[in-house]
């Protein structure tokens, strides 16, 4: 039986602690997707110390305008995070850090990241200025309307994506993006099944959008947006957008596949089985061999990427 809510008072000296644990590291794994269009331009640029140096810059900018959303979404759901089984225990909620901190922060992280981004790649900077304008959309209004909700949380990734490849000046593929916004659909789809089974016969109570979603509606929606991915993906090893690629007489990137195809149903295991899926940047840290087939996936990128080039 879940205990009820009891304040704590925060300590002052804690507080860097606390904060730190808000902005919730642990999440800026999501933003490795800016490195995409690094590993997959036609240019050599992986090598480049100066184009390596800018999207490690934009890695930080991410970092830190994301953590200034995340301590948004904590103040926002401060109340109903009380009532949450795992969410209770947040600093915000808990009590351990005072809102008035949490703001103050927000302001700073906001007011030094968006000029530094602007002083980096104005592109970069509208992108984040955008993301952060739709994510203060989501956590007002947008995350209660049911299916837009996921396509936000999907947004946020390709965003990510596009602005690691903008701060390189380089193209944009058509198949990065479907690869990309197709793979964030899966993710959260699989994140708001995770919180109905959690929360059960509470769901709507915590978040309103969770009523308008069953367990079987949203397992027709992983399927679905499963099988368009590894089609895609499928599609994109055919079709390399890198000239440098050779494709005959056969295709090296679909070595890739299986990889993908693994993790995948690694990842559906971990949902279905383990009612994992709540937060994927936990399940690659912790989960060893999605993390193995990651990390081989992208060795075998970059070697065919690097090494069969014409």
């Amino acid at each position: 039986m879940q205990q009820p809510y009891k304040a704590v008072q925060p300590q002052f000296s804690k507080m860097p602690k606390y904060l730190l644990l808000t902005m919730r590291p642990k999440q800026w794994v999501k933003n490795i997707f800016v490195f995409a269009g690094l590993i997959f331009a036609n240019d050599l640029l992986l090598t480049n110390p100066q184009s390596l140096l800018r999207v490690l810059a934009t890695f930080g900018l991410w970092c830190l305008i994301a953590s200034s959303i995340y301590l948004i979404n904590d103040l926002v759901d401060i109340e109903k995070d009380r009532d949450h089984p795992k969410k209770r225990y947040r600093p915000l909620a808990s009590g351990h850090l005072a809102p008035s901190s949490a703001i103050v922060a927000t302001l700073i992280f906001l007011v030094i990241g968006l000029p530094l981004a602007w002083m980096l790649s104005r592109e970069v900077a509208i992108i984040l200025a955008v993301y952060v304008v739709m994510q203060l959309a989501y956590s007002f209004r947008l995350k209660h309307v049911v299916i837009l909700d996921v396509f936000i949380i999907a947004a946020g990734f390709v965003f990510r994506t596009v602005s690691g490849a903008v701060v390189l000046g380089i193209d944009i593929s058509p198949w990065l993006l479907i690869c990309t916004g197709l793979l964030s659909l899966f993710l959260a789809l699989a994140k708001r099944r995770h919180e109905l089974v959690l929360l059960e016969t509470g769901a709507g109570s915590h978040r309103r959008v969770l009523d308008e979603y069953s367990t079987e509606l949203l397992q027709e929606m992983i399927s679905l947006i499963t099988a368009s991915t590894l089609i895609a993906y499928i599609l994109y090893t055919l079709n390399p957008t890198n000239p440098h690629i050779p494709t005959s007489p056969f295709p090296l990137m679909l070595i890739t596949v299986p990889f993908v195809i693994y993790g995948i149903f690694r990842y559906l295991y971990l949902v279905y089985k383990k009612d994992e899926g709540g937060s994927p940047e936990e399940l690659l840290l912790k989960d060893l061999p999605m993390l193995a087939d990651i990390v081989l996936w992208g060795i075998t990128v970059v070697s065919i990427s690097y090494i069969f080039r014409q």
